[in-house]
Protein backbone atom coordinates (compact mmCIF):
# COMPACT_ATOMS: atom_id res chain seq x y z
CA UNK A 1 0.00 0.00 0.00
CA UNK A 2 1.13 3.75 -1.28
CA UNK A 3 1.84 5.48 1.91
CA UNK A 4 -0.08 9.07 2.67
CA UNK A 5 1.76 11.92 1.33
CA UNK A 6 2.64 13.80 5.18
CA UNK A 7 1.32 17.26 4.33
CA UNK A 8 -2.39 15.61 3.66
CA UNK A 9 -2.10 13.55 6.91
CA UNK A 10 -0.68 16.66 8.76
CA UNK A 11 -3.77 18.57 8.24
CA UNK A 12 -6.25 15.49 8.53
CA UNK A 13 -4.80 15.74 12.34
CA UNK A 14 -5.47 19.36 12.79
CA UNK A 15 -8.90 18.89 11.53
CA UNK A 16 -9.42 15.85 14.18
CA UNK A 17 -7.33 18.48 16.87
CA UNK A 18 -9.56 21.45 16.13
CA UNK A 19 -12.96 19.10 16.01
CA UNK A 20 -11.60 17.51 19.71
CA UNK A 21 -10.70 21.18 21.37
CA UNK A 22 -13.25 23.54 19.78
CA UNK A 23 -15.58 22.36 22.38
CA UNK A 24 -13.08 22.49 25.45
CA UNK A 25 -11.53 25.83 23.79
CA UNK A 26 -15.22 27.36 24.53
CA UNK A 27 -15.33 25.56 27.63
CA UNK A 28 -12.67 27.21 28.78
CA UNK A 29 -13.93 30.19 27.49
CA UNK A 30 -17.03 29.65 29.63
CA UNK A 31 -15.05 29.08 32.96
CA UNK A 32 -12.84 31.93 32.04
CA UNK A 33 -16.00 34.46 31.77
CA UNK A 34 -16.57 33.27 35.15
CA UNK A 35 -13.59 34.91 36.19
CA UNK A 36 -15.13 38.06 33.76
CA UNK A 37 -19.03 38.31 35.55
CA UNK A 38 -17.61 38.10 38.86
CA UNK A 39 -14.59 40.93 37.80
CA UNK A 40 -17.50 43.49 35.76
CA UNK A 41 -19.75 43.39 38.76
CA UNK A 42 -17.01 43.91 41.35
CA UNK A 43 -15.45 46.20 39.23
CA UNK A 44 -18.99 48.54 39.00
CA UNK A 45 -19.44 48.04 42.71
CA UNK A 46 -15.74 49.91 43.90
CA UNK A 47 -12.89 49.65 43.29
CA UNK A 48 -12.35 48.25 46.38
CA UNK A 49 -14.76 45.39 45.42
CA UNK A 50 -12.96 44.52 42.29
CA UNK A 51 -9.76 44.71 44.25
CA UNK A 52 -10.90 42.34 46.93
CA UNK A 53 -12.04 39.97 44.61
CA UNK A 54 -8.62 40.44 43.06
CA UNK A 55 -6.73 39.20 46.19
CA UNK A 56 -9.30 36.31 46.96
CA UNK A 57 -9.51 35.21 43.01
CA UNK A 58 -5.53 34.64 43.63
CA UNK A 59 -5.88 32.59 46.70
CA UNK A 60 -8.87 30.71 45.57
CA UNK A 61 -6.62 29.51 42.64
CA UNK A 62 -3.34 29.11 44.42
CA UNK A 63 -4.20 25.98 45.72
CA UNK A 64 -6.65 25.00 43.18
CA UNK A 65 -4.01 24.70 40.54
CA UNK A 66 -2.69 21.31 42.06
CA UNK A 67 -5.63 19.55 41.76
CA UNK A 68 -6.79 20.99 38.64
CA UNK A 69 -3.30 19.47 37.49
CA UNK A 70 -2.99 16.51 38.96
CA UNK A 71 -6.50 14.98 37.79
CA UNK A 72 -5.15 15.75 34.44
CA UNK A 73 -3.78 12.02 35.10
CA UNK A 74 -7.41 10.97 34.39
CA UNK A 75 -7.62 12.18 30.53
CA UNK A 76 -3.76 11.14 29.68
CA UNK A 77 -5.12 7.30 31.47
CA UNK A 78 -8.54 7.28 30.09
CA UNK A 79 -7.06 8.36 26.58
CA UNK A 80 -4.25 5.74 26.48
CA UNK A 81 -6.43 2.36 27.96
CA UNK A 82 -8.74 3.60 25.15
CA UNK A 83 -5.93 3.45 22.38
CA UNK A 84 -4.74 0.52 23.64
CA UNK A 85 -8.55 -1.42 23.43
CA UNK A 86 -8.99 -1.98 27.39
CA UNK A 87 -12.10 0.06 28.20
CA UNK A 88 -13.16 -2.07 30.72
CA UNK A 89 -10.61 -0.75 32.86
CA UNK A 90 -11.63 2.95 32.67
CA UNK A 91 -14.65 2.83 35.45
CA UNK A 92 -12.73 1.26 38.12
CA UNK A 93 -10.25 4.22 37.37
CA UNK A 94 -13.13 6.70 37.16
CA UNK A 95 -14.36 5.94 40.69
CA UNK A 96 -10.90 5.84 42.38
CA UNK A 97 -10.43 9.73 40.48
CA UNK A 98 -14.10 10.67 42.58
CA UNK A 99 -12.52 9.74 45.06
CA UNK A 100 -9.10 11.26 44.89
CA UNK A 101 -11.08 14.76 43.60
CA UNK A 102 -12.97 14.54 46.76
CA UNK A 103 -10.14 14.58 49.08
CA UNK A 104 -8.28 17.28 47.35
CA UNK A 105 -11.54 19.04 47.26
CA UNK A 106 -11.65 18.79 50.97
CA UNK A 107 -7.68 20.15 51.51
CA UNK A 108 -8.66 23.03 49.25
CA UNK A 109 -11.13 23.96 51.15
CA UNK A 110 -9.26 23.71 54.41
CA UNK A 111 -6.46 25.60 53.32
CA UNK A 112 -9.49 28.88 52.35
CA UNK A 113 -10.78 28.45 55.62
CA UNK A 114 -7.06 29.14 56.82
CA UNK A 115 -5.76 31.61 54.21
CA UNK A 116 -7.76 34.59 55.61
CA UNK A 117 -5.68 34.42 58.24
CA UNK A 118 -2.80 34.76 56.46
CA UNK A 119 -4.04 38.32 54.64
CA UNK A 120 -1.97 40.76 57.13
CA UNK A 121 1.45 38.98 57.30
CA UNK A 122 1.11 39.10 53.66
CA UNK A 123 1.40 42.92 53.39
CA UNK A 124 -2.32 42.82 51.81
CA UNK A 125 -3.35 46.54 51.81
CA UNK A 126 -6.08 47.23 54.98
CA UNK A 127 -8.85 48.62 53.07
CA UNK A 128 -8.34 45.12 50.84
CA UNK A 129 -9.05 42.59 53.72
CA UNK A 130 -12.23 42.74 54.71
CA UNK A 131 -13.87 42.01 51.35
CA UNK A 132 -11.20 39.78 50.54
CA UNK A 133 -12.19 37.73 53.46
CA UNK A 134 -15.85 37.59 52.30
CA UNK A 135 -15.17 36.31 49.33
CA UNK A 136 -12.68 33.62 50.51
CA UNK A 137 -15.51 32.33 53.23
CA UNK A 138 -18.39 32.19 50.28
CA UNK A 139 -16.11 30.72 47.26
CA UNK A 140 -14.38 28.43 49.40
CA UNK A 141 -17.57 25.84 49.88
CA UNK A 142 -17.04 25.29 45.69
CA UNK A 143 -13.80 23.80 46.74
CA UNK A 144 -15.32 20.23 46.73
CA UNK A 145 -17.62 21.24 43.69
CA UNK A 146 -14.92 22.37 41.34
CA UNK A 147 -12.26 19.17 41.96
CA UNK A 148 -14.99 16.43 41.35
CA UNK A 149 -15.96 18.48 38.51
CA UNK A 150 -12.57 18.34 37.32
CA UNK A 151 -12.94 14.51 37.38
CA UNK A 152 -15.99 14.55 35.57
CA UNK A 153 -15.25 16.30 32.17
CA UNK A 154 -11.50 14.82 32.02
CA UNK A 155 -12.97 11.40 31.99
CA UNK A 156 -15.46 12.85 29.20
CA UNK A 157 -12.80 14.42 27.43
CA UNK A 158 -10.46 11.55 27.62
CA UNK A 159 -13.05 9.71 25.72
CA UNK A 160 -12.64 12.60 22.67
CA UNK A 161 -16.10 13.60 24.00
CA UNK A 162 -15.78 17.38 24.47
CA UNK A 163 -19.06 18.35 23.91
CA UNK A 164 -20.44 18.45 28.01
CA UNK A 165 -17.83 20.53 28.75
CA UNK A 166 -18.71 23.67 26.71
CA UNK A 167 -22.51 22.94 27.60
CA UNK A 168 -22.15 22.61 31.31
CA UNK A 169 -19.70 25.77 30.97
CA UNK A 170 -22.19 27.78 29.42
CA UNK A 171 -25.20 26.75 31.43
CA UNK A 172 -23.22 27.71 34.58
CA UNK A 173 -23.01 31.19 33.49
CA UNK A 174 -27.10 31.12 33.70
CA UNK A 175 -26.40 30.63 37.05
CA UNK A 176 -23.95 33.15 38.22
CA UNK A 177 -24.85 36.36 36.41
CA UNK A 178 -28.57 36.47 37.58
CA UNK A 179 -27.07 34.97 41.33
CA UNK A 180 -24.04 37.43 41.18
CA UNK A 181 -25.83 40.40 40.85
CA UNK A 182 -28.56 39.83 42.69
CA UNK A 183 -25.65 38.89 46.17
CA UNK A 184 -23.26 41.90 44.76
CA UNK A 185 -25.76 45.10 44.42
CA UNK A 186 -28.65 43.29 46.74
CA UNK A 187 -30.88 42.74 43.94
CA UNK A 188 -33.94 40.80 43.71
CA UNK A 189 -34.48 40.86 47.25
CA UNK A 190 -30.88 39.59 48.16
CA UNK A 191 -28.67 41.16 50.82
CA UNK A 192 -26.02 43.65 49.46
CA UNK A 193 -23.18 41.59 49.83
CA UNK A 194 -20.75 43.14 47.75
CA UNK A 195 -17.46 40.57 47.12
CA UNK A 196 -19.01 38.07 49.45
CA UNK A 197 -22.00 37.88 47.39
CA UNK A 198 -19.50 36.79 44.51
CA UNK A 199 -17.93 34.17 46.17
CA UNK A 200 -21.58 32.40 47.06
CA UNK A 201 -22.73 33.08 43.72
CA UNK A 202 -19.55 31.21 42.28
CA UNK A 203 -19.59 28.19 45.09
CA UNK A 204 -23.64 27.56 43.91
CA UNK A 205 -22.82 27.52 40.38
CA UNK A 206 -19.87 25.24 41.16
CA UNK A 207 -22.40 22.51 42.86
CA UNK A 208 -24.86 23.02 39.96
CA UNK A 209 -21.81 21.81 37.27
CA UNK A 210 -21.25 19.23 38.86
CA UNK A 211 -24.89 17.60 39.26
CA UNK A 212 -25.79 18.14 35.84
CA UNK A 213 -22.57 16.56 34.39
CA UNK A 214 -22.88 13.29 36.95
CA UNK A 215 -26.32 13.10 35.46
CA UNK A 216 -25.32 13.63 31.93
CA UNK A 217 -22.34 10.86 32.53
CA UNK A 218 -24.87 8.38 34.63
CA UNK A 219 -27.69 8.43 31.71
CA UNK A 220 -25.73 8.97 28.34
CA UNK A 221 -25.79 6.16 25.83
CA UNK A 222 -22.25 7.11 24.95
CA UNK A 223 -20.61 6.08 28.55
CA UNK A 224 -23.60 3.37 29.24
CA UNK A 225 -20.88 0.27 28.38
CA UNK A 226 -18.36 1.92 30.78
CA UNK A 227 -20.61 1.56 33.52
CA UNK A 228 -19.32 4.56 35.26
CA UNK A 229 -21.30 4.44 38.46
CA UNK A 230 -22.52 0.78 38.21
CA UNK A 231 -21.79 -0.08 41.95
CA UNK A 232 -19.95 2.08 45.07
CA UNK A 233 -16.04 1.37 45.54
CA UNK A 234 -14.27 2.43 48.39
CA UNK A 235 -10.53 3.87 47.75
CA UNK A 236 -8.14 2.31 46.61
CA UNK A 237 -4.72 3.11 47.26
CA UNK A 238 -3.05 0.96 44.53
CA UNK A 239 -4.90 2.96 41.62
CA UNK A 240 -4.77 6.23 43.36
CA UNK A 241 -1.16 5.99 43.98
CA UNK A 242 -1.01 5.36 40.28
CA UNK A 243 -3.12 8.77 39.40
CA UNK A 244 -1.05 10.86 41.80
CA UNK A 245 2.67 9.34 40.29
CA UNK A 246 1.24 10.80 36.94
CA UNK A 247 -0.52 13.30 37.96
CA UNK A 248 0.91 14.78 40.91
CA UNK A 249 4.02 16.10 38.86
CA UNK A 250 1.21 17.63 36.84
CA UNK A 251 -0.16 19.57 39.52
CA UNK A 252 2.77 20.95 40.87
CA UNK A 253 3.90 22.12 37.10
CA UNK A 254 0.57 23.72 36.77
CA UNK A 255 1.08 25.53 40.10
CA UNK A 256 4.34 26.92 38.94
CA UNK A 257 2.92 28.33 36.16
CA UNK A 258 -0.05 29.75 37.60
CA UNK A 259 1.63 30.57 40.62
CA UNK A 260 3.49 32.67 39.01
CA UNK A 261 0.23 34.59 37.98
CA UNK A 262 -0.97 34.36 41.41
CA UNK A 263 2.03 35.34 43.48
CA UNK A 264 2.16 38.39 41.09
CA UNK A 265 -1.79 39.43 41.57
CA UNK A 266 -0.26 39.24 45.87
CA UNK A 267 2.37 41.27 45.56
CA UNK A 268 0.48 43.94 43.53
CA UNK A 269 -1.90 43.58 46.14
CA UNK A 270 0.74 45.25 48.34
CA UNK A 271 0.64 48.28 46.09
CA UNK A 272 -2.93 49.54 46.59
CA UNK A 273 -6.30 49.17 45.29
CA UNK A 274 -5.75 50.96 41.71
CA UNK A 275 -2.33 48.49 40.74
CA UNK A 276 -4.73 45.76 42.10
CA UNK A 277 -7.52 46.50 40.46
CA UNK A 278 -5.48 47.44 37.16
CA UNK A 279 -3.81 44.31 37.30
CA UNK A 280 -6.53 42.08 37.89
CA UNK A 281 -8.14 43.42 34.82
CA UNK A 282 -5.40 42.79 32.75
CA UNK A 283 -4.90 39.13 34.37
CA UNK A 284 -8.23 38.11 33.37
CA UNK A 285 -8.30 39.26 29.77
CA UNK A 286 -4.81 37.26 29.48
CA UNK A 287 -6.47 34.47 30.93
CA UNK A 288 -9.57 34.51 28.46
CA UNK A 289 -7.11 34.34 25.85
CA UNK A 290 -5.18 31.83 27.33
CA UNK A 291 -8.24 29.47 27.24
CA UNK A 292 -7.85 29.17 23.62
CA UNK A 293 -4.47 27.10 23.60
CA UNK A 294 -5.14 25.24 26.60
CA UNK A 295 -8.33 23.63 25.22
CA UNK A 296 -6.20 23.12 22.43
CA UNK A 297 -2.99 21.85 24.61
CA UNK A 298 -5.61 19.41 26.16
CA UNK A 299 -7.16 17.78 23.27
CA UNK A 300 -3.02 17.05 21.95
CA UNK A 301 -2.85 15.11 25.33
CA UNK A 302 -5.77 13.17 23.73
CA UNK A 303 -4.24 12.86 20.78
CA UNK A 304 -0.67 12.09 21.79
CA UNK A 305 -1.97 9.47 24.45
CA UNK A 306 -4.05 8.09 22.05
CA UNK A 307 -1.38 6.88 19.50
CA UNK A 308 1.11 6.14 21.99
CA UNK A 309 -1.71 3.52 23.79
CA UNK A 310 -1.62 2.16 20.20
CA UNK A 311 1.44 2.07 19.83
CA UNK A 312 2.10 4.58 16.81
CA UNK A 313 5.55 6.64 17.76
CA UNK A 314 5.12 8.33 14.47
CA UNK A 315 1.56 9.16 14.52
CA UNK A 316 2.49 10.95 18.20
CA UNK A 317 4.69 13.70 16.90
CA UNK A 318 2.43 14.47 14.05
CA UNK A 319 -0.57 14.67 16.74
CA UNK A 320 1.42 17.26 18.52
CA UNK A 321 2.62 19.05 15.50
CA UNK A 322 -1.03 19.82 14.44
CA UNK A 323 -1.25 21.55 17.90
CA UNK A 324 1.70 23.85 17.65
CA UNK A 325 0.27 24.62 14.25
CA UNK A 326 -3.20 25.58 15.60
CA UNK A 327 -1.67 27.70 18.48
CA UNK A 328 0.60 29.23 16.57
CA UNK A 329 -2.49 30.85 14.47
CA UNK A 330 -4.60 31.27 17.66
CA UNK A 331 -2.02 33.83 19.59
CA UNK A 332 -1.46 35.54 16.65
CA UNK A 333 -5.27 36.69 16.83
CA UNK A 334 -5.25 37.25 20.02
CA UNK A 335 -1.88 38.60 20.39
CA UNK A 336 -3.30 41.67 17.39
CA UNK A 337 -6.63 41.87 19.66
CA UNK A 338 -4.53 42.41 22.74
CA UNK A 339 -2.05 45.24 20.86
CA UNK A 340 -5.06 47.15 19.45
CA UNK A 341 -8.03 46.68 21.50
CA UNK A 342 -6.16 47.41 24.79
CA UNK A 343 -7.41 50.70 25.52
CA UNK A 344 -11.33 49.86 24.87
CA UNK A 345 -10.90 46.15 26.72
CA UNK A 346 -9.92 47.87 29.63
CA UNK A 347 -12.93 50.16 29.32
CA UNK A 348 -15.41 47.62 29.03
CA UNK A 349 -14.22 46.66 32.96
CA UNK A 350 -13.86 49.67 34.48
CA UNK A 351 -15.12 53.94 34.89
CA UNK A 352 -12.00 54.73 36.77
CA UNK A 353 -10.03 56.21 34.82
CA UNK A 354 -6.71 55.84 36.34
CA UNK A 355 -7.06 52.08 36.60
CA UNK A 356 -8.51 51.99 33.00
CA UNK A 357 -5.39 53.17 31.95
CA UNK A 358 -2.85 51.21 33.82
CA UNK A 359 -4.62 48.21 32.62
CA UNK A 360 -4.63 49.03 29.25
CA UNK A 361 -0.66 49.66 29.87
CA UNK A 362 -0.19 46.07 30.92
CA UNK A 363 -2.37 44.37 28.20
CA UNK A 364 0.40 45.50 25.72
CA UNK A 365 2.56 43.62 28.09
CA UNK A 366 -0.22 40.55 27.63
CA UNK A 367 -0.13 40.64 24.20
CA UNK A 368 3.95 40.41 23.88
CA UNK A 369 3.34 36.80 25.78
CA UNK A 370 0.94 35.07 23.92
CA UNK A 371 3.33 33.07 21.55
CA UNK A 372 5.04 31.85 24.48
CA UNK A 373 2.09 31.06 26.69
CA UNK A 374 0.63 29.30 23.48
CA UNK A 375 3.99 27.37 22.74
CA UNK A 376 4.59 26.38 26.76
CA UNK A 377 1.02 24.89 27.64
CA UNK A 378 0.80 22.76 24.32
CA UNK A 379 4.29 21.65 24.90
CA UNK A 380 3.27 20.36 28.31
CA UNK A 381 0.04 18.95 27.23
CA UNK A 382 2.35 16.70 24.76
CA UNK A 383 4.57 15.81 27.52
CA UNK A 384 1.20 15.25 29.28
CA UNK A 385 0.11 12.47 26.72
CA UNK A 386 3.70 10.65 26.91
CA UNK A 387 2.83 10.25 30.78
CA UNK A 388 6.25 12.61 30.83
CA UNK A 389 5.91 14.93 33.42
CA UNK A 390 8.55 14.61 36.57
CA UNK A 391 11.17 16.35 34.51
CA UNK A 392 9.05 19.03 33.08
CA UNK A 393 8.15 19.61 36.78
CA UNK A 394 11.42 20.20 37.01
CA UNK A 395 12.00 22.80 33.87
CA UNK A 396 8.44 24.63 34.71
CA UNK A 397 10.15 25.42 38.18
CA UNK A 398 13.19 26.69 37.03
CA UNK A 399 11.31 28.91 34.00
CA UNK A 400 9.02 30.26 36.42
CA UNK A 401 10.39 30.09 39.86
CA UNK A 402 14.29 30.27 38.79
CA UNK A 403 14.30 33.19 36.02
CA UNK A 404 10.63 34.63 36.29
CA UNK A 405 9.38 35.81 39.34
CA UNK A 406 12.79 37.07 40.87
CA UNK A 407 12.92 39.02 37.87
CA UNK A 408 9.72 40.33 38.12
CA UNK A 409 9.93 41.30 41.83
CA UNK A 410 13.02 42.39 41.34
CA UNK A 411 11.75 45.05 38.58
CA UNK A 412 8.56 45.81 40.25
CA UNK A 413 9.13 46.22 43.60
CA UNK A 414 12.95 46.37 44.20
CA UNK A 415 13.56 49.09 41.40
CA UNK A 416 9.89 50.60 42.16
CA UNK A 417 8.76 49.84 38.74
CA UNK A 418 5.42 48.58 40.12
CA UNK A 419 2.84 46.13 37.72
CA UNK A 420 4.51 46.83 34.42
CA UNK A 421 8.29 45.33 36.12
CA UNK A 422 6.08 42.68 37.38
CA UNK A 423 4.73 41.61 34.01
CA UNK A 424 8.16 41.92 32.39
CA UNK A 425 8.97 38.72 34.66
CA UNK A 426 6.14 37.03 33.47
CA UNK A 427 7.42 37.15 29.81
CA UNK A 428 10.84 36.30 30.76
CA UNK A 429 9.30 33.14 32.81
CA UNK A 430 6.91 32.19 30.10
CA UNK A 431 9.62 32.27 27.24
CA UNK A 432 12.03 30.38 28.89
CA UNK A 433 9.02 27.49 29.53
CA UNK A 434 8.43 27.59 26.29
CA UNK A 435 11.95 26.69 25.15
CA UNK A 436 12.42 24.08 27.54
CA UNK A 437 9.13 21.82 27.68
CA UNK A 438 9.13 22.64 23.43
CA UNK A 439 12.64 20.84 23.37
CA UNK A 440 11.95 18.02 26.10
CA UNK A 441 8.92 17.15 23.87
CA UNK A 442 10.44 17.28 20.84
CA UNK A 443 13.43 15.10 22.01
CA UNK A 444 10.94 12.64 23.39
CA UNK A 445 8.96 12.00 20.30
CA UNK A 446 12.51 11.45 18.19
CA UNK A 447 13.63 8.67 20.61
CA UNK A 448 10.34 6.95 20.18
CA UNK A 449 10.45 6.82 16.65
CA UNK A 450 13.75 5.46 16.69
CA UNK A 451 12.69 2.75 19.10
CA UNK A 452 10.25 1.79 16.47
CA UNK A 453 11.83 2.58 12.98
CA UNK A 454 9.63 0.26 11.06
CA UNK A 455 5.77 1.09 12.21
CA UNK A 456 4.04 1.54 9.70
CA UNK A 457 3.32 5.41 9.22
CA UNK A 458 -0.91 6.64 9.52
CA UNK A 459 -1.99 4.02 11.75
Amino acid sequence: MSAVPARPRLLAEMRTTAALAAPLVLGHVATGLIGFVDNVLAGHHGTATLAAVTVGTALWWLPMLVPMGTLLAVPASVSQLDGAGRRDEIGPLFRQALWLALALGVVVFAFLSLAVHALAPMGIAAEIRPGATAFLHGIRWGAPALTLYFALRYLSEGLHWTLPTMLVGFGGLLVLVPLGYGLTYGAFGLPELGAGGLGIATAVMLWAQVAVFASYLARARRFAGLRLFARFEPPRWTAIRGLLHTGLPIGVTVAMEGGLFIVTALLIGRLGEVPAAAHQIAINVASLCFMVPMGVAEATTVRVGHALGAGDPRRVRRAAGAGYAIVLGTQLCSGLLLLFGNEAIAALYTGDAAVAALAATLLLYAAAFQFPDGVQVLSAGALRGLKDTRVPMLLAALAYWGLGMPLGAGLGLGLGWGPPGMWLGLIVGLTAAALLLGTRFWRASRRLRRAAPTMTDGR
